[in-house]
Formats: structure tokens, sequence, C-alpha cells
């Protein structure tokens, strides 16, 4: 691939089961997946689960569950094992345990006793004095063997990193050169016990001993690649390569809610979409093709995908264009297998007749943009819904001329043999009839008896899935609403 690759590509997916699996963390484990694949690399599930509190194993099921629907699949992980295990960070504290104790030793950390009130106190000061806000350094020249007494007292304390006063750089894969003076960051605080690491110091742990090469990851994270840098060369680590995705945006590239962002993939499942589709939308959310193209199965995308054809600018999240990547894997989808599919969307009695199911699917899946909506468009198949005689009206043609439309095109479908019965033989017949009658005066009142809705599948396509006595019998219950 365009990639510049020198050592085997190993990508981490990272999910935090804090709560259920949305099309951020979705759309980030694609990119991951994609570019692994596109190089022939390993895939590695992580569960990023340091969160003690609001980690729950509930969740982790529900995005595992998530990814495999979504047609992921990795190397390593927690339900499939693998040569650097564990895979779940609460499984891993004597590994991070280890490392901190090293820091320790090495006078790269140090405890700090700062309440929260008194690093607000702090920043505000800053604030007021029109300087960046970091930790001031109250606590760094602590005597350690004093500081390690008053925490094997109980004090309360965290572990801060000794940030040195340098120039950090590094080449984003996606954003080019980065470069932060971290003088301005501060000490920052990277467990808060030996046996509880925050995010910032158990990922880069766990990318060295996972042997990781490249994190890719939200751009939201961008200013924690430098202190993860300082925390690497700290370690004697080796510095992975990085690629930062740009932010989803709303429609009119506004900030995207929270509402939509963390919708709940299992949402969108159960809305009807389908992964082929939802997989296609997430792709072209910040990255295209060389070519002008959209509806790309995964096998093209994984041909073609590239980090360096990601935009550095926002993505833009649209509904409606996520609701026709749908519409067009669905046209697109034998009918037999979009049976299989809307198996849990339809009424279980429907299920008993297969061949009317297929035939009703061959005439609505030109309208579905999603498995839910099937339901609704196939109801007036299976009964005739109540309607009033006013929607037989076609604009301003009086009753008494629709009822003598109705009567004829009764009588001609009437004279149809059964066996000749069909879409196309009925073409032929009424069609010349709307040469000489018109052909909304004609269509509309027949479709709309047919099917008792404003809006639905033609008439043609209607009786030929309903049957000349359904047909006939919808027809007549049609008429008599005007001889009522």
């Amino acid at each position: 691939m365009t990639d510049s690759v020198k050592k085997p590509v190993r990508v981490r997916m990272a999910p935090s089961p804090t709560g259920p699996l949305h099309l951020g963390t979705a759309r980030t484990t694609l990119f991951n997946w994609l570019f692994a694949k596109s190089h022939n690399g390993k895939i590695i599930l992580r569960i990023e689960d340091t969160d003690f509190e609001r980690s729950k194993k509930e969740y982790e099921e529900d995005i595992i569950n998530g990814l495999k629907w979504l047609g992921f699949d990795w190397d390593e992980g927690p339900d499939v094992g693998g040569q650097y295990g564990p895979y779940r960070q609460n499984e891993r504290l004597d590994i991070y345990e280890k490392y901190l104790n090293k820091f320790f030793d090495e006078e790269k950390v140090y405890y700090c006793f700062c309440s929260k009130e008194q690093l607000e106190e702090d920043r505000q000061a800053m604030l007021s004095q029109g300087m960046a806000p970091k930790y001031g350094g109250r606590c760094r020249n602590l005597d350690p063997k004093e500081a390690k007494k008053r925490v094997e007292n109980g004090e309360h304390a965290a572990i801060r990193f000794k940030v040195p006063p340098i120039e950090v750089e590094f080449t984003d894969i996606i954003r080019g050169k980065v470069s932060v003076n971290a003088e301005l960051i501060g000490d920052i605080v990277i467990a808060r016990n030996l046996r509880s690491p925050l995010f910032m110091f158990a990922g880069v742990v766990d990318d060295f001993e996972m042997k990781i090469s490249h994190v890719i990851r939200g751009e939201d994270h961008i200013t924690n690649t430098p202190k993860q840098i300082l925390l690497q060369r700290a370690l004697e680590f080796d510095e992975v390569k990085y690629a930062h995705l740009p932010l989803i945006l709303a429609p009119d590239r506004s900030k995207l809610s929270k509402r939509h962002l963390e919708t709940s993939l299992n949402d969108y499942r159960n809305e009807g979409f389908l992964p082929e589709a939802l997989v296609n939308f997430l792709a072209f959310l910040g990255w295209h093709p060389t070519e002008d193209k959209e509806i790309m199965p995964v096998e093209e995308l994984i041909k073609e995908f590239d980090l360096r054809r990601v935009q550095k600018g926002g993505a833009a999240f649209n509904i409606v264009k996520l609701e026709w990547f749908n519409s067009q894997y669905i046209q697109k989808m034998d009918s037999k297998e979009l049976l299989s599919r809307l198996e849990s969307f339809i009424p279980k009695t429907w299920l008993e007749n297969p061949d009317l199911l297929i035939k009703i699917i061959d005439v609505e899946k030109s309208r579905m943009n999603s498995l839910a909506g099937f339901k609704n468009l196939a109801e007036p198949f299976f009964e005739l819904p109540f309607y009033d005689k006013k929607l037989l009206l076609w604009k301003d043609i009086s009753e008494k001329d629709t009822l003598r439309n109705l009567k004829m095109l009764s009588e001609e479908i009437l004279k149809i043999p059964e066996s000749d019965f069909g879409k196309k033989r009925l073409e032929q017949i009424i069609m010349p009839l709307t040469e000489v009658w018109g052909r909304g005066e004609l269509l509309w009142p027949l479709r709309a008896g047919l099917s008792g809705r404003e809006a639905s599948a033609g008439p043609f396509e209607l009786m030929d899935v309903l049957g000349k006595d359904e047909s006939l019998k919808r027809i007549k219950s049609a008429a008599d609403k005007f001889n009522a």
C-alpha cells in the first residue's frame, strides 16, 4: 500500500466499556481495521476498563457483539486470547504497577497531595494572570521517602509524571508535523495509585507490551499524544506512529451533538440499518477513495484504504445520507437474503408464507430505506386498511366518474384468465385505456383502492402480488364506497 510502513503493522481497537457501542467508536474502529487489513497486519481488541466505577461487563459484551455485527474480526483479544494478553486493562494491574515502580526508582514521578480545591485555586490564579493553566509543581520537590510514608499512612495522593521542559515533535500521518512545548503542559497525573493507572499511562504501557505499531484515533486525543510520547521516552519504549481522525460534525459543519454521536449502534441496528451500509457510510466520514464513487463493499474499501486520503477537516454526519446508503444496499440485495434479514422486523405469522413475502419484497424494496420500514410498506398486502372514499378521487374528478372507471377496470380485469394474470398482462390491458380515459383518472383510484393508502407501490405491482381474486375484491370494495 501507499503508506510508509517499515515494521509489521499491529493496531489496537481500544473501546472503553463505559457505555454501549456508539457511532464515533465504530468509525475509529473501522479505520483501524481497514488499515490493518490493507497492510496484512494484526488487529488487537483491547478493553480499556481502567475507569473501574463506570466500566461494566454488559457494555463490554455490547461492544464486542456490535463490532462482530459490523463484520469486524481481530487476531487477539479478550475473547480469542493471544500472545500479549490479558486484553482487559483491569487484568493488567501488575504490569502497570511494575512500570510505575520503575518510574519511582528513577525519580521520574512523585506523589501529589494537592486537593481538588487547591488545584482549582491555582488554576484560577494562573488564568487571572493570563497564563495557560498547568500544575505549578507544589509537590514536585517533596522528600520521596516522606511522601511514601504519608501514602502508607492512608493519605490520599495521585502519581504525577515529571514533564521535562522540552519541545515535543511528531509527524502525524494525517496532519503532518506537530510540535508542542512541553513546558506549557506541566506535570501530569498518570495514576491514582500504584494499582489504578489512568488512560494516559496504561495505554502507553499496553501499546509497548502488545507491540502496537500505529495508533489511529480521534482528533480529540491529539493533545494527549505529546504527553504519551514523553512517557514512552521516559520508559525507553519505541515510539509508535500516530494518525488522528477528523471530528464528526453535524450537516451544517457545527459540532455534532452528543445525542447523535453517542447514539448506540443498537439503535441503528433496531431501526433496520444494514451493517454493510453502516460500514460504507462510516468509511466516508472523513475518507474518500481515488475514484469518484460512493457504494463500496468492504472488500473494495480494504483494497483502496490509505490513511493519507483521510481529510484534516471535520466529517459531516448526515442521517439522510445514511438512509440513502442503506436503501442502496437493500435494493442490491437478493430478496431471499433480504427476507432473512427482515425476520425480526415483521410479524411471525407473515413468515408462514415466504413465497408471498418474496413477491412483496421484490415490489417494495425500491421504496425501502430501512428494514424496520418494511412492515409499514407490506401491511396493505396482508390486510386492506380502512380509508375514506375521498382517497379514491383524482383531482377534480367526480364520484360518479370515479365509480364508472372502477367498474370499467373491474370488468377488464375479470376477462384476464387466472393463468395469464400478472403485471405484464395487466399493463397490456389497462394502459391503452388510460390513453382514452386519462392516466390519473384510471390509475389513481385503482391503486388507492388496492392499497387503501395515498402512497404505495403501483397498481400493476400490487395486483401481481395480490392475485386476481383479491384484486377484484378490493376494487369492488372501493366501488361500494360510492354506492353506500
